[in-house]
This record gives structure tokens, C-alpha cells and sequence, in this order.
């Protein structure tokens, strides 16, 4: 039967898993240092674009042989700026377990028709990690946004490969702890864990990965906006700041607010206990209820950022039109906005519980979760 209302309410409703919530300190008038109006190549405008670059790698501990590039078109932009540049020269393996992956494999294999050998797995599975060569290139995301299930570390990844490694970290950057000493290519955008605003991605480039740009021209023609070397030669100046094309420094300026914030909060470790408190609360709230579960089947691979969930009840007669249903009561009560699962993945919701996000309000949303999922329960007669 259908239960009373919920008394609190969660003091930020915005559980979206991209553009995800901003920081807890967020205001328009802290960006009133933006440089608006002005060229991004003025002085001013070289100097925050260097200070985003820097303080990403102050924060996520970048080794400083690494180059860090803020690029066009977010994170898919990022990824595909890094496929269209550095594959062919060898074989590919492609591991997907969630759609942006599955994308990934589309491009590679559709697109630029490269000798690939594709490893999938269901939404809620990982692909068999020990079976993967790596003495090919290996493009895979590290944490699936769309299923929720991410790569429990590095350790699989070989520390002698002779392939390079692609990962796209988008969901996993400044709430997980990459090995970059695994890791060829990473890339992430600005909107996802520390609520940055979209449109802008960055890459990340290891000593290898640069040798292969160097090194290794592909068969294809490359437009202008993916380009990284001229002449056989790395285009420095797009990690110091000289971007391939206009960026927002609105967004730039933005960014740097959220990279301040998160020193604020203890860095990177911070980040973390905060996505790891805001997911376990999701957890056991789900190890406590019966008519909902974790889609990501392991624990190990169970995401801190990108929560998916799958209702389980025997009562539910429709499940695509019950999660639907479920969400959107949630967003007509203004408790939980945005929280419907991805429109490729299984039925279900997405919670977002990345570190800009307060545990309070995960706390607060959950009892609303248990009201509309028997007020739906209900309806259903």
C-alpha cells in the first residue's frame, strides 16, 4: 500500500548524471573575475587557461611529463580527438561493457574500419579484464556512466605494454584514483564529478602516447579541430593553454572555481571519501530494501559516482514504464531531479553521487525513492 509522504526534502534535488550537480559553493557572482569579452590569446586569457591545466594536475597528482590539453566537444570530443590520431598503427582491442563504449567500438570499427577485436559485456558486467592483449591498443572507459560499473583498478593493465591504453575517465576523474602510470590517453570532461559546465573536454597524454603522435601518421585525413602535431611534431602549444579553437572562458573561469573548491575539500582524497559516503549510502539502502538492487552485479566494479539501479519487484508489470513512472514523480515532488536511467541502459535510475553532491541530500531523496516506488506500486491496481 502506498506510504505518507516523506517530512525532509533534500536541500539540492540535482541527482543528473551529466551536467551533473556544481559545487555546494557555487554562485554567479564568484565568476565575476572572469575575463568576458577579451580574446582567450590576451595575456589574461592565456594565464586561466594555464592555471586549468595546472590545477588539474595539482589535483589529480599528473605525473609532469604528462600534457594536459583542454579540447573541443567534452569528453567525446577528447576521445575521439585520441582514436582519430593515434589508431591504426597496430591492432585494437575494444572493451565495452556500457553505450558511450559501445560508441567507442562504432567509430573504430565502422568508421575508421581499423583490425579490432571487440570485448562487450551486459549493462551490470564487465568483460573478462585478463583476457585483454596488450600488445594491442586498448580503448576502454573506466568507469560506464550509463551502467554503473567501473574497473576495480589498474592492475590488469600491463606495465610493459607495447600497445597504448585510451581511457575514457569522464565519470571517474576527481572521484576514483587513476594509475597514470597505465594509463597512454585519459580523457574527461569539465561537467561531470566536479559540476563544471559543458562543452569542454580535456586529454591527457603519457611520454608513449606522445611518441606515437610523433612518430606515426594515420591513413585517414584529420580535420583541423582534431589536430595535435604539425609537421611530425607535437602542437605544444595546446597544452599550455593555446586551444585548437575558442573556448568559453565563462566555463574556464567556472572550472578554476571548482578546482578551488576541491582543494577546499581535501583534493583529490577528499573527492573521494565524499562519492564513496554518497554511493554507500545508495547501497545500503538498496541492501535493505527488496524491490531494488545495484545493476553492477560485483561490488568490486560497482561505480562511486554514477549509481544505476534496476527495480526488482515481481509485482511490476511494466519495467520500462515503471521506472519512468518512479522518476517522474520524483521530479514533480522536486526531490530528485533528472534521475531516469540512461536511454540505451536497462530500466531503471541513475543517481548521481559524485563529491559535489551532499550526502545529506542522498540521505534526505532515498525515503522519497520508497514513496513513489509503492505509491507506483499502487496506481498499478
Amino acid at each position: 500500500m502506498a506510504i505518507a509522504q516523506p517530512a525532509a526534502r533534500p536541500a539540492n534535488p540535482r541527482f543528473s548524471s551529466g551536467p551533473c550537480a556544481k559545487p555546494p559553493v557555487f554562485d554567479l557572482a564568484k565568476l565575476s573575475d572572469a575575463p568576458l569579452g577579451r580574446s582567450h590569446r590576451a595575456a589574461v586569457g592565456k594565464d586561466k587557461l594555464l592555471a586549468a591545466i595546472e590545477g588539474t594536475r595539482e589535483l589529480l597528482n599528473i605525473p609532469a611529463d604528462y600534457k594536459i590539453g583542454i579540447v573541443p566537444a567534452s569528453d567525446t570530443g577528447a576521445v575521439e580527438m585520441a582514436m582519430w590520431n593515434l589508431l591504426g598503427e597496430r591492432k585494437v582491442e575494444m572493451l565495452a561493457w556500457e553505450s558511450f563504449g559501445a560508441g567507442w567500438v562504432t567509430d573504430v570499427v565502422k568508421q575508421l574500419k581499423i583490425d579490432a577485436e571487440v570485448k562487450t559485456a551486459d549493462y551490470g558486467q564487465i568483460v573478462d579484464l585478463a583476457s585483454v592483449d596488450f600488445a594491442n591498443d586498448v580503448v576502454f572507459t573506466w568507469n560506464g556512466t550509463t551502467s554503473g560499473v567501473r574497473v576495480p583498478n589498474g592492475d590488469w593493465i600491463a606495465a610493459d605494454r607495447a600497445g597504448l591504453t585510451i581511457c575514457d575517465a569522464t565519470s571517474a576523474a576527481f572521484a576514483q584514483d587513476l594509475p597514470w602510470d597505465k594509463l597512454d590517453v585519459t580523457t574527461f570532461s569539465w561537467q561531470k564529478v566536479l559540476g563544471g559546465e559543458a562543452a569542454h573536454g580535456m586529454i591527457i597524454l603519457s611520454p608513449r602516447a606522445v611518441a606515437r603522435l610523433e612518430s606515426y601518421t594515420p591513413a585517414w585525413p584529420l580535420p583541423k579541430i582534431f589536430r595535435l602535431t604539425k609537421g611530425g611534431k607535437l602542437i605544444d602549444g595546446i597544452f599550455k593553454g593555446a586551444t585548437i579553437n575558442t573556448p568559453s572562458m565563462l566555463a574556464v573561469e567556472d572550472y578554476l572555481l571548482a578546482l578551488d573548491w576541491a582543494r577546499s575539500v581535501g583534493g583529490l582524497e577528499g573527492l573521494i571519501a565524499r562519492a564513496d559516503a554518497n554511493a554507500k549510502a545508495v547501497f545500503d539502502f538498496c541492501d535493505a530494501k527488496p524491490w531494488i538492487a545495484n545493476l553492477a552485479e560485483d561490488p568490486a566494479t560497482r561505480s562511486n559516482t554514477s549509481v544505476c539501479l534496476k527495480f526488482t519487484d515481481a509485482r511490476i508489470q511494466d519495467g520500462a514504464a515503471f521506472a519512468k513512472a518512479v522518476a517522474k514523480r520524483l521530479e514533480a515532488e522536486e526531490v530528485a531531479l533528472d534521475v531516469g536511467a540512461y536511454r540505451d541502459a536497462p530500466a531503471g535510475l541513475r543517481i548521481w553521487c559524485g563529491g559535489t553532491v551532499e550526502t545529506a541530500d542522498i540521505e534526505a531523496m532515498l525515503p522519497w525513492l520508497e514513496w513513489a516506488f509503492e505509491a507506483e506500486i499502487a496506481a498499478q491496481g
